[in-house]
Parts: structure tokens; sequence; C-alpha cells
């Protein structure tokens, strides 16, 4: 009774010595070893709290201190033996190193720290040690924990200050203060886009006007003056005002220029043309056309373009379409009201009110249609006007300048004299020369400084370095050449971000995420999209990128890499890593609206890679899928002789033609119970034991494959549940009828592990429901696993 006290205060003791040995260590400012503990200042703690009936405690704890220095030996060399440990540790991690405390002070404290049981002491060690190296870690933690809160503040603070100035640059817009309407031509191939283009721009070539219309980097600009000059005539009918800078129209294929203006939300172009043959209507380019259009929510007019191919067409170059129909003859003017009434009908099936322009009430409501010749130039005056009407008239709010630069890359080009060059279209804003310009890269963000902002000489597509103007600054909307280094692995159709101020490393951060953004959209569809198995995509831009992925995410064909540009041979190497993973079919390139280096059509001969290129996405996906059709007939013909289609037949005892045997087969008559019996089935007997003999169990009786089936005298090959006909089976030379197999033995086919696996590879669609619940019903009677 006297010793239980005595434990429960010594018990009580070490544990406030501990605590207090651990809380040196915590700091380890001023002294290294877990013995710096003044212990006689806790115990002069402990007496001046203590009560005043002390005197039994006294004798107990003299009893306990004569205890413990039993254990003091044993204890200083434990202490030592961990201290050591520490400061070897310390000394491997070259981290925050301190010199050990003099041996003074280690004498000097030494003898208090003796004062422990000896399992406190083996713990106070343990947790006195934990603690060294916890308090060499925890204030790096901090500190890197303490920077990464800073850095996001900056960062989020530098996000702040963008947006802010983005408002401010919204807020001082005005209505009188209009860039360039950016125009997109879009149609299906051999409509006219082209020719319509060239008859725009060699307007006042034929009058040897050289500084008219300027063919600009991927983009035609009309300036205001000439725009004007084209529509003076139709404005004696309908005047319009011109009061934007110009038209912008890109020159194009209509996948790249419906890239998205990264982070704004926007698309790049304001107001696009869809071109439609009046001869042929809608085509499948132009549908496509038209659902991009519709799910960008883009404006567009349709300019129902060859109206010179009608019977008799009477030539009025550059004449105001109305003023040129009113001078054809009647049947001429008849025909044309038919094939205009077919195409607004061809646009009613897509879903789209259409009327002729001149006939049109509600511009929201109804698309505008502009008949036009891009080889003898009627209409097109309409067309120009009537774009520069919408734009000025539904569209101020989009069309105002605004000081803040938004562009968008169109493509990656090798100059030369100036190496590798990006082609721009700078919708809004202002580009100077020795601005620092934040791209999107293939291996990351691209930071680089403006070297030379280029647009060509006027009406001349020079790639020559001296026949290039040089700018300091330009103004949106333009199409401009950037010249700078590090473009070659800049992604087409990517965002381009011009730094305000080239030392704000934060602004810098904040671009570098933000040009990013979209191609790790892209990579995050691909892991979506494919496990590893899949083809290898490839587009010009990555906005058609971003349109090929969609398109083959909703047809279900997986991807596993893809690529911006031309096909190269590096492109044919990782597509032919799916042929070491087994699978054949998916070691293919889709490029869509690229070129094949012929270096990579001769590699993906030699390496068996299937490469289809097509303009069309609908064109893609036909050749792809008719390839994938091909290869699937090829795997199921290999597999049929593995595959045991599910069956129960049941033979007709009257037609019994051969009874099979040495080198003969058995030819009966056949009615299917079950199932359905293919040619080339394997068909096997089960025959129960004898009398007597039910331990054996039942005995299988293979009969062989059938080799042919006739119905009604004709060839078929499968005859459905409770279909008949004669089979005939290539049966082995040791199986016979009416010795093996009877004619009330019950039919099966041969079912197998394997027959099972190569069903549900390569025949799961062509099995129905019931079938396959016939599948399991022989599983169990074969007892395959």
């Amino acid at each position: 009774s006297s010793e239980r006290p005595c434990l429960e205060e010594e018990e009580g003791e070490g544990e406030e010595e501990g605590n207090v040995a651990d809380a040196p260590a915590a700091g380890d400012d001023e002294e290294d070893d877990w013995e710096a503990v003044d212990v006689e200042a806790v115990q002069i703690d402990k007496s001046k709290s203590s009560s005043k009936e002390e005197d039994e405690e006294d004798e107990e704890e003299r009893i306990a201190k004569a205890r413990r220095d039993e254990l003091s030996n044993k204890l200083e060399q434990m202490a030592k033996d961990e201290v050591a440990k520490a400061k070897a540790a310390k000394l491997e991690k070259l981290y925050n190193f301190k010199a050990p405390p003099p041996k003074d002070a280690e004498g000097e404290f030494g003898s208090d720290e003796e004062d422990d049981d000896e399992d406190e002491g083996e713990s106070g060690s343990d947790s006195d040690s934990d603690s060294e190296s916890d308090s060499e870690e925890d204030p790096d933690e901090k500190r890197n924990a303490e920077r990464e809160a800073e850095r996001l503040a900056r960062l989020e603070n530098a996000k702040k200050a963008r947006i802010m100035r983005m408002e401010k640059s919204m807020k001082e817009r005005s209505p009188t203060d209009l860039r360039s309407p950016i125009v997109c031509i879009m149609g299906h191939v051999d409509t006219g886009k082209t020719k319509l283009l060239d008859k725009i721009r060699r307007t006042n070539v034929q009058a040897g006007e050289a500084g008219g219309i300027t063919q600009q980097i991927g983009a035609s600009f009309f300036p205001a003056e000439k725009l004007r000059e084209v529509t003076k005539d139709l404005c004696k009918v309908s005047p319009v005002d011109v009061n934007v800078p110009g038209l912008l129209i890109i020159d194009t294929p209509g996948h790249e220029s419906f890239s998205n203006l990264r982070s704004r939300g926007s698309s790049l172009c304001d107001i696009a043309i869809l071109v439609i043959d009046i001869m042929h209507g809608l085509e499948p380019q132009t549908i496509e056309s038209l659902h991009m259009l519709r799910a960008k929510k883009t404006p567009f007019i349709v300019a129902l373009n060859k109206v010179d191919r009608l019977y008799d067409w009477k030539e009025q170059p550059w004449t105001p379409f109305r003023e040129a129909l009113a001078s054809q003859a009647e049947h001429v003017q008849g025909e044309f009201e038919d094939r205009a009434a077919k195409a607004k009908l061809a646009l009613a099936e897509q879903g789209l009110n259409a009327e002729l322009y001149w006939k049109n009430t509600d511009y929201r409501e109804n698309i505008s249609i502009v008949p036009t010749s891009a080889i003898t130039g009627e209409g097109i005056p309409d067309m120009l006007q009537l774009i520069v009407m919408l734009t000025q008239k539904f569209m101020v709010q989009r069309m105002m300048w605004c000081a803040e630069p938004q562009a968008t890359v169109l493509e990656v080009k090798v100059v030369e004299g100036l190496g590798h060059t990006v082609d721009i279209i700078l919708a809004n804003g202002q580009l100077r020369q020795g601005d620092t310009i934040v791209l999107c890269g293939f291996n990351g963000p691209i930071v680089t400084t403006v070297r030379a902002l280029l647009t060509p000489q006027p009406l001349k597509e020079l790639r020559l370095k001296a026949d290039y103007i040089h700018h300091e600054c330009i103004r949106g909307a333009q199409g401009v050449k950037i010249s700078a280094n590090n473009l070659e692995k800049v992604v087409a159709g990517g965002a381009l971000m011009v730094l305000n101020n080239p030392k704000d490393e934060d602004e810098l951060e904040v671009l570098k995420q933000e040009v990013m953004v979209d191609l790790a959209k892209l990579a995050k569809t691909v892991s979506d999209l494919s496990d590893g198995d899949g083809v290898y995509a490839m587009a010009s831009t990555l906005g058609s990128l971003e349109a090929l992925l969609e398109f083959l995410k909703k047809s279900n064909i997986p991807v596993h890499a893809i690529n911006i540009g031309p096909v190269h041979k590096m492109d044919v190497i990782r597509a032919s890593t799916q042929l070491e993973r087994h699978n054949p079919e998916y070691a293919t390139i889709l490029a869509f609206d690229v070129p094949v280096v012929r270096d990579a059509e001769k590699h993906a001969e030699d390496l068996g890679v299937k490469i289809f290129t097509a303009q069309i996405i609908y064109h893609l996906f036909d050749k792809f899928t008719q390839y994938m059709v091909e290869v699937k007939a090829k795997k199921q013909e290999a597999a049929r002789l593995i595959a045991a289609f599910p069956c129960i037949v049941n033979i007709i005892p009257e037609f019994i033609f051969n009874r099979g045997g040495p080198g003969d087969p058995f030819v009966a008559g056949m009615v299917v119970k079950d199932g359905v019996l293919r040619r080339g089935s394997p068909l096997c007997v089960i025959n129960l034991p004898a009398a007597g003999r039910e331990e054996d169990g039942p005995t299988i009786v293979e009969l062989g494959r059938v080799a042919s089936i006739e119905k009604d005298k004709k060839p078929v090959d499968e005859l459905k549940k409770g279909q008949s006909g004669a089979v005939k089976v290539d049966t082995p030379s040791n199986v016979t009828f009416g010795r093996h197999f009877t004619a009330t033995s019950v039919v099966y086919s041969r079912m197998t592990r394997e027959s099972i696996d190569a069903l549900k590879e390569h025949f799961k669609d062509e099995l129905s429901k019931d079938e396959w619940q016939l599948v399991i019903k022989l599983k169990r009677m074969f007892a395959i696993i």
C-alpha cells in the first residue's frame, strides 16, 4: 500500500519531466541535446506547489530517487547514444546543422536527466530525437507552405488586375470607333469560295489601282473607301453609310477560322458567308459548315453562287443583282426563282428560315440569301453592302474597338530569310514591335519577343523578306505575320496573349496558364477516349483537332495520341506502337485537312500503318469505318474455326443419307430445336452411361464440323430455330451413325472456353439475346468454367 502512491507519483513526475524535456528540443536554438533540461528547476517548482501533508510523500520520493540512481548509468549511456544518432542524421542531411553544445553545458545538465526510469528515459530519448528532426523539417515545410500561399495570392491578384484592365478597356470603347468585321467564307469544295475572293481582290487591279485592296496574311482586307466605290450604284437604291474601317475576309478553310479566341469565349469570326452552288444545292461540307455555325452561334449570310451558269444568262459585270436579274429573259428569271426556292427548301430541311435578302423583313429570324457570280461579279456589291449593314446595325457592341489585344494563330510557316514565323489574326487591340507575347506550344507555353510585324506588299503574295512591309504598330482587326524566336513548336489555332508588363512575373505566369488551357482540355479528351488503344488523330489547327476529336468521340472511335500539322515520319512511328499492342486495326493515322510528307508515306507502307486523309470529317469517318469493317471481316473469318455458335438439333430418322465412317461424311436431315445451326459449327452428342454403370458418367462424342447446309435443294449458310434441311458433317473416321449415336440422340454445338471467348470477341453483335441464353445453358451442360 505504501508503494502504490509512490509509483503514481513517479509516473506523474516522469510525465512532467518528459514534457519539459521535449520543450527545449522543439526550439533547438540554444541547446542541441535532449539532455539540456534543468530538472532541478522542475523539482523546485514541484516543491512549491506541494501541500503541507508531504512528509509521507517525501519518504516515497527518496525511495523513488534511490531506484532512479540505480538506473542512472544506463540512462546516461542511452541518452548519449540517441544524441549521437540525432547528430549523425543532421550531418547526413547537411540541413540547418549546428555545432554541438560545449562539454561544460553537457556536464552541467547531464546528471539531472538521469531522474527518469528506464521506460520513460527510452521514450523521452525517442521523442527528443524525433522532436529534433521535426524542429529541422517543420520550419522549412512551414516556409514552403507560406511561399506557395503567397505565390497563389500573387497569381490571384494578377488575374484580378488583368480582369480589371479588360473591364476598363471595355468601358472606354466608343460606338464611333469601330474595328473591321472579320468575315469567314465557308462552303463545300468547288462552290466558288476561292473564285469569289479572287474576284473581290481583283476589283481594282483591272483598273490599275495597286493601292486598293491589300492582301493580308491569310486574309483579304477590303478598305472602307473601296467598299464605298464598289457599292455606289447600289447605294442609289438602298443607301448604307460605311462606318467600319473595312472588311477582313479570312482566306482559310472554315475549320481553321473557327478556332476560339481562347479565354474570351467568343469565336474568331464575326460573320460568315456560306457559299452554296445554285446548281447543286446543299452538299456534305455545306451541311457540316452549317452545324459549326450554329454550334458557335455565329451570324451568317448565304451566297447563292454561280448564277452565271443559268441557261442563257446575260453577263452584267459588277452590277447589283436585282438590276442584273431584271435585264434577263423571262425564262432565265423563272429558272432562277425555281432554283432559289429549292435552295430555301433545302435550308428549311436543316431547320433554317431563309429569304432573298431584298425580301427579308426580319434579319434576326431569317437568313439572307444573296445571289452572286464569282466569274462575272453580279451580286458581289450586294453581298459586301449586306455584310456592312448587318455588322453596323446589329453588332455595334461587338465591333467597338478595344485596346486589350485579342489574337489567334492561323498558321506556322517557315519563310526564307525570316525562319519560323506565325500568321495571326489580330481581332482587336494593337500589337507593337518589341511586345512580349505568350503562345500555346506543344511542349508548354512559349514566351518570346516580337522582332518584326509584317504585312505583304499590296496585292502580292511574295515570300521574300524584302517584299514585306514592316510596321512599328498594327491595330486590329488585321492579318499579321510575326517574326520572333522559338516559334517552331507553336500550335496553330492557339491563342496569342500580350504581356502588359514584361517585368511582371505573376502576370506572365497567368498568361502561361491561360494559353495552355485548350491543349490541356484536348489531352484530357484523349485520355477519356482511350486507355492506350486507339487511332492517331491529326489536324491542321487546334480548332479543327477539337472538331475531329468531338466527332470521333460521338462515333465511339478511341484515340491514343494527337498532333497538329503535316504527317511526318515520327507520327508514323508513334502510330505503329499499336502493332506492338496487337491492335493492327488501330495502327492508323486519321489526317484531317493536313498533307502527308513523302517519307512518311513510304515509312507507313514499310511498317504497315494506314494513313487516311480527307478535307471533310465525314469522308474521314467513312474511310476509317470501311477499313474497320474489312478488318473485322478478316478477324471473323479467322475466328470461325474456333468459335462455336450455340444450337440444339434433332436428327430426322427418315432422312439418313450417309452414315459416316472411314472417309465418309455424315449426311442427314436435321431440324433446329434451339439457336441457329451455322456452317462450320462443331457438333457433338452426349451419351448417357449404360444401366448399372452410372458412376462412369455421360460421354461426349465429337461429330465434327458442319461442312454444308441445303434447304429446298439450295445451299444456305444457316438454319434458324424451327427450320429443317439437309446437313453434311465431316465426321472423324472412327465415328459412325448407328454405333456411336442414333436418330434419337440430341445433337449439340460443341462449346469450349476458347469458342465462347471467340464468340464474345468477334461475334458479340451477331448473336441474339436468346442465343446468349443458350450459350449459358450449354456452358453449364459441358461444365465450362
